[in-house]
């Protein structure tokens, strides 16, 4: 059976695209349209009940969720981050989830600060928002440059893709320039999403998903 991939361009999908490129794995591509309420058509609910992206259909059965996609593609193909009998595996997960249930929401209310609280409470939330982020970005600085693991370079590049993404939206999406996360003061941060964004997995998802030449370190709206 091929993967089937439920897809919007420069939405969460887009960080199981790159996976799935990364690996080399054949899969088709459902194109979904938001404004069309695509993600409210019942073929598509029986894949997420939630109608949220991503969502994939594999031989195991359909799957949401990014961090639970990425460790499946793993556990089945390898390459993107590291085995269950590694030793590294246990920091990997670890970071994984920080990433998933820290720094991706983080994200989510900086460029959309109106839906913790409403439009009253947006100003607050956004600011909130950055300072957290930049926060979460000191202490993926610090990972980097004080243990460098292999498991956030392109030689197993699952959680780079996927900073990669965040960052990408904090640093264009938020409508107040203010709010606009920027890498500037987090060197060793740039350089991996950098040689992450070079990847030639990450060049072919980054012209197909028209975002622009370097995605992650100097993004631009897509097309």
């Amino acid at each position: 059976m091929t993967l089937t991939l439920w897809h919007i361009p420069d939405w969460a999908s887009s960080i199981i695209r790159l996976a799935l490129e990364e690996q080399g794995q054949p899969y088709d591509l459902r194109l979904m349209d938001w404004d069309a309420g695509d993600l409210n058509a019942p073929a598509f609910r029986a894949v997420n009940p939630l109608g949220l992206i991503p969502a994939i259909e594999t031989p195991d059965g359909p799957m949401f969720e990014t961090a639970a996609i990425l460790l499946w593609l793993n556990a089945r193909h390898g390459g993107l981050a590291p085995a269950p009998t590694d030793p590294a595996r246990a920091a990997f997960l670890s970071w994984l989830m920080f990433t998933s249930n820290t720094v991706h929401p983080t994200v989510m209310a900086l460029v959309h600060p109106d839906r913790p609280g409403g439009p009253d409470a947006s100003d607050e939330v956004g600011r909130l928002a950055l300072e957290r982020l930049t926060e979460q970005a000191a202490h993926l600085e610090s990972l980097l440059t004080t243990q460098a693991p292999h498991w956030l370079t392109p030689a197993q590049p699952a959680l780079g893709h996927y900073l990669g993404i965040l960052f990408r939206w904090a640093t264009y999406l938020p409508e107040d320039p203010a709010l606009r996360f920027t890498l500037a003061p987090f060197p060793a941060l740039h350089a991996a999403l950098s040689a992450h964004e070079a990847t030639p997995a990450a060049r072919r998802v980054a012209v197909a998903d028209s975002l622009g030449p370097h995605p992650y370190t100097a993004p631009e709206m897509p097309a």
